[in-house]
């Protein structure tokens, strides 16, 4: 009996540290000095875990922005992204999640990212870190608080102002953005809908002609589709954009004769630092603290220090 006590016992013991090493997240470098002192909660499939930025970051960055953008890019993503976690309160058990990038940041864990890049595991982790430790603790205000750093793939000629789907941020407002299609893959994307299947995705059940489904759109300040009116029935961009998986708000709608092609610039909320207007203009020289200064316009970068 007391064999069998010490055996069940033992097996406790290993299932609890796997459970540990599972929900550890990875090791921080030591030159991370002032992100670990930053304090993150993270909701992640196991439950709220705590880390610091040292450690949430390169998984976050990783997943977010592809290593071989341009180093100033990279840093650009690493302050944006920091400044996220820092002002983030979107669960109530956790500042944020990598359950899912929609909600949250984008996140993969060193297994997923060895099993993405292979080879290039060393190489492209080596670029992630450079642009964490280039930017340590690093973080944009305004008036003196971290802000609600947002973000985006990318848009076409123009970002989108914060108050025309969220509440208005001072610092969230349209700028002009460097994309085309020669510097960013997949800028533009074309969508298909039969009468019917728009019918089904919009709740919709218009009569007569589908060439007069269509109403003339309604433009933000950004050019981007503030509302369209579909079968009579009024729309805004976002609830069309979500309900017919559109990349953006950024799009037309026509009628060829056969089906309704939406034709879409962009991909993202379009608000914030658009992330490939990022990298062209790092192509282009500039340097991470004017790129955040472009797509947040009015902050400030600011950097914890010990005191």
């Amino acid at each position: 009996m007391v064999k069998r006590a010490a055996r069940f016992l033992a097996w406790c013991a290993l299932v609890a540290g796997l459970a540990h090493l599972y929900l550890r997240p990875a090791p921080e470098s030591a030159a991370s000095r002032l992100d670990s002192a930053i304090s993150l909660t993270v909701l992640t499939q196991a439950g709220p875990v705590s880390m610091t930025a040292a450690q949430w970051l390169p998984g976050a960055l990783a997943a977010e922005m592809p290593a071989s953008f341009e180093s100033e890019a990279l840093k650009a993503q690493a302050v944006a992204a920091r400044t996220y976690a820092m002002s983030a309160h979107r669960h109530a058990e956790a500042d944020l999640c990598t359950l899912n990038g929609g909600c949250c940041v984008a996140y993969r864990d060193e297994a997923a990212l060895r099993a993405l890049w292979g080879g290039s595991y060393e190489k492209n982790m080596a670029a992630i870190e450079a642009a964490i430790l280039a930017t340590d603790g690093q973080y944009l205000t305004y008036g003196g608080e971290a802000i609600q750093a947002v973000f985006h793939a990318s848009s076409a000629v123009s970002t989108e102002a914060s108050a025309a789907i969220w509440s208005p941020a001072p610092y969230l407002v349209s700028v002009p953005t460097p994309e085309t299609p020669e510097n960013t893959p997949g800028l533009v994307t074309t969508v298909r809908f039969t009468p019917e299947e728009l019918s089904e995705a919009l709740d919709i059940s218009p009569a007569g002609d589908p060439a007069a489904w269509l109403g003339k759109p309604v433009s933000d300040s950004a050019g981007r589709v503030a509302a369209l009116t579909v079968g009579g029935r009024r729309f805004t961009g976002s609830e069309i954009r979500g309900a017919l998986g559109l990349r953006s708000t950024a799009f037309t709608a026509a009628w060829d004769g056969e089906q309704f092609v939406f034709t879409v610039s962009g991909h993202g909320h379009g608000v914030g630092m658009s992330q490939y207007g990022a990298q062209a203009y790092a192509a282009m020289g500039w340097g991470y603290e004017a790129i955040l200064a472009h797509y947040y316009p009015g902050t400030e970068l600011t950097s914890l220090s010990f005191r």
